[in-house]
């Protein structure tokens, strides 16, 4: 193995330590430098993890040598902003979802990769729940896919996030937040999407902090809240997807996907295991083996998977271009709900290559 990828972290908020519990356990990472608009935060990480550095801006942090690629997990708005800071600076990046607000914005940061790579979130496709339903789908056990169903419901983020309000501004909504864990992970089950039908509503103009010191205060909801819609594949299977921060409480699946010859009951793509559970006509629902996806994986799997890709010259899974069209996805469908008409994704993508089932730790291999 040779030598780790170097690290520049920007952002130390909620997300950053479960990246950490993961790049801590890692050979072929090594955090070098962070970087957070409240100082304290950014100490916080030096002062756990041995070796790192505090930067004190951005800039400062891409200006390191000892950094070879930028983890951005700043909020959605700055997340273009962050990634150009480091492609002008040479470096590779890998970030929080979503890739950009904009499909201009995405296409910008495309465009100004050059040598460099660019990884996106959600990496919990790469896990072994969604891995080993991919493996079944590509084995034929289901048939021919047909549909999918795909759901995501919860009364928001309000409830335990002590700072919810980017939650409920432009780059934000349940579909923006949630949707790329749902829609990556049908884009791996099923390949890209060519149209879609959509509508959306916002019942709340205003929310209320639930927890934390700012307890009480209410604030404007600058976005829809609840997202519906139907998207067709590439393959000809429809899916069916509602995003919602308005459901107090549902007993829906989260994704299934339904064939010629069977059902496929997959894990919540917002983990990376959970149990795959197949169901074949006259039987039962049963379970599914472990047979694909990294074992043991958490946040950070994706920045592993491409220092890996980028070791060994292959393409890595969790890219931009798959960001970039589950984006557009998004951005089509919310369009769709606007005008009252199906649309056309006009971008695409190919399906990432499927993950063999291998253990995420020392010796990273998932070629």
């Amino acid at each position: 193995m040779g030598e780790p990828l170097r690290i520049g972290m920007v952002g130390a908020g909620a997300i950053s330590g479960a990246y950490l519990d993961t790049l801590e356990r890692l050979e072929n990472v090594t955090l070098t430098a962070v970087t957070d608009l409240d100082t304290g935060r950014a100490e916080a990480v030096a002062a756990r993890v041995p070796g790192v550095a505090v930067a004190g801006s951005v800039a400062a942090l891409v200006d390191r040598p000892d950094v070879d690629a930028v983890l951005n997990l700043t909020i959605p708005a700055v997340h273009a902003e962050v990634a150009r800071t480091a492609l002008a600076g040479g470096k590779h990046v890998y970030g929080e979802k979503p890739l950009a607000t904009t499909r201009q914005e995405a296409d910008g940061l495309l465009d100004a990769a050059a040598g460099s790579r660019i990884g996106c979130a959600p990496d919990t496709v790469l896990g072994t729940g969604l891995q080993t339903a991919r493996k079944a789908v590509d084995d034929g056990m289901i048939g021919v896919p047909i549909a999918a169903t795909a759901f995501m419901t919860t009364p928001g983020h309000e409830r335990w996030h002590p700072d919810p309000e980017f939650y409920y501004r432009p780059g934000g909504g349940p579909l923006l937040d949630m949707g790329p864990y749902y829609l990556s992970a049908l884009v791996h089950l099923l390949g890209p999407v060519v149209q879609v039908t959509g509508a959306a509503a916002r019942p709340r103009g205003v929310r209320e902090i639930g927890s934390g010191p700012r307890a009480g205060e209410r604030f404007a909801v600058e976005v829809d809240t609840h997202v519906t819609g139907v998207l067709r594949h590439a393959g000809g299977a429809l899916t069916t997807l509602v995003m919602s921060f308005d459901i107090h409480a549902a007993r829906l699946p989260r994704i299934e996907v339904h064939g010629t010859e069977g059902s496929l009951s997959v894990p919540d793509p917002n983990g990376f295991d959970g149990p795959v559970e197949l169901h074949r006509p006259g039987g039962e629902w049963e379970p599914l083996a472990v047979s694909a996806g990294y074992a043991g994986a958490g946040r950070g799997t994706g920045l592993a998977d491409l220092a890996e890709a980028i070791a060994t010259g292959r393409p890595h899974r969790a890219s931009a271009e798959l960001a970039r069209h589950v984006l557009d996805i998004m951005l089509t469908l919310l369009d769709s709900a606007r005008e009252g008409v199906g649309l056309t994704v006009e971008s695409s993508c190919g399906r990432p290559e499927l993950v063999p089932r291998v253990n995420l730790g020392t010796g990273v291999r998932g070629r």
